[in-house]
């Protein structure tokens, strides 16, 4: 038998348990060239939001009654395809379920860093930590002695894009929501400073933290955090648009301060950065970023819930501020 969890209706702002259905359905027999995934780890990503709102998004919405997509590792336990073996973990995009029958390409590659958790493959040395290397580096271009400010730092993107650029020779300023998440970012994650949102008063701490402007915004959230962070843009700033986790529906469309001045007295640059855009480089970075890890350069934290009873709320709960690093369901 499997356990699916599926979309049982189209969400208005952030998707709540109600929105997901969970049943059980009996397996059937392989077709040539399909493989059978026995899912260990499932992911959970804040930009599920947009994979499921009915707004267009990069990505095909996920349709009403289908598997939430989800990206996963699991187990090859059935293969009807002699390039997959029995036995082989692997990521990809299995969905919220406890077994995934797939053809080859919803894999994107085998779990093979040896020594390492294999729950890694979905936030560090997954969706996240490939989008932090290749977003900063490509859109970013931070050098050594830039000021790097973070939004949602704390986060599993957030928290290596702050150890990222510290390896790369910058200052990480870092903000985030609640005393907890402060002292994460100083103690586990290095940041130069980091600031708390809610209580912290954002333009002075800003205005305290970068006395020479802030040369790359790493931005996971947009709204009223991007807007205190935007007239402290140095010339030649560059932003990197990763996320927007504050907007929490599109309809009516956002409105906020108009970022086109800074932009033009600053000389500055943003650009938005979607990792589906560079899956040609995926493999490379997870190299480098599992080196950095081995090396003791890049920490990581992992906020595991037990079981796929736990998914329906669990996106919900990322936008609570529930999560202290990437939130994974362990089956």
């Amino acid at each position: 038998m499997n356990r699916q969890v599926l979309l049982a209706s189209r969400p208005v702002g952030i998707a709540q348990a109600h929105d997901f259905v969970i049943v059980t359905h009996a397996l059937t027999a392989l077709k040539a060239g399909e493989i059978r995934i026995a899912n260990r780890y499932l992911s959970v990503e804040p930009a599920m939001r947009g994979w499921i709102a009915d707004l267009g998004n990069y990505s095909t919405p996920v349709p009403l009654g289908g598997v939430m997509r989800s990206l996963a590792v699991g187990e090859i336990v059935e293969s009807a395809d002699p390039d997959w073996a029995v036995g082989a973990l692997v990521t990809g995009w299995f969905g919220w379920q406890q077994f995934a029958t797939v053809t080859a390409d919803a894999i994107m590659r085998k779990v093979d860093q040896t020594g390492l958790p294999a729950s890694l493959a979905l936030g560090v040395l997954g969706i996240n930590g490939v989008t932090v290397l290749l977003g900063l580096t490509l859109v970013g271009e931070p050098k050594s002695g830039d000021t790097v400010v973070v939004s949602t730092a704390a986060g599993s993107v957030g928290s290596a894009v702050g150890q990222i650029a510290r390896i790369l020779g910058c200052r990480t300023v870092g903000i985030t929501g609640g005393p907890i998440k402060v002292a994460q970012c100083k103690d586990q994650f290095g940041y130069d400073h980091a600031f708390d949102y809610k209580t912290d008063g954002l333009v002075a701490a800003l205005d305290a933290a970068c006395p020479e402007g802030v040369n790359v915004y790493f931005d996971n959230t947009a709204g009223m955090i991007s807007d205190a962070v935007y007239p402290c843009l140095a010339q030649g700033a560059r932003v990197v648009i990763c996320g927007t986790a504050s907007i929490s529906q599109w309809d009516p469309w956002p409105n906020g301060p108009r970022v086109e001045r800074h932009l033009l007295v600053k000389r500055a640059r943003m650009q938005g950065f979607v990792i589906f855009d560079h899956l040609d480089r995926w493999d490379s970075a997870v190299s480098t970023l599992a080196g950095w890890i081995r090396e003791g350069k890049l920490h990581y934290a992992e906020d595991i819930l037990d079981g796929l009873d736990a998914c329906p709320d669990a996106l919900a709960g990322i936008y609570r501020g529930e999560n202290l690093g990437k939130r994974i369901i362990r089956l």
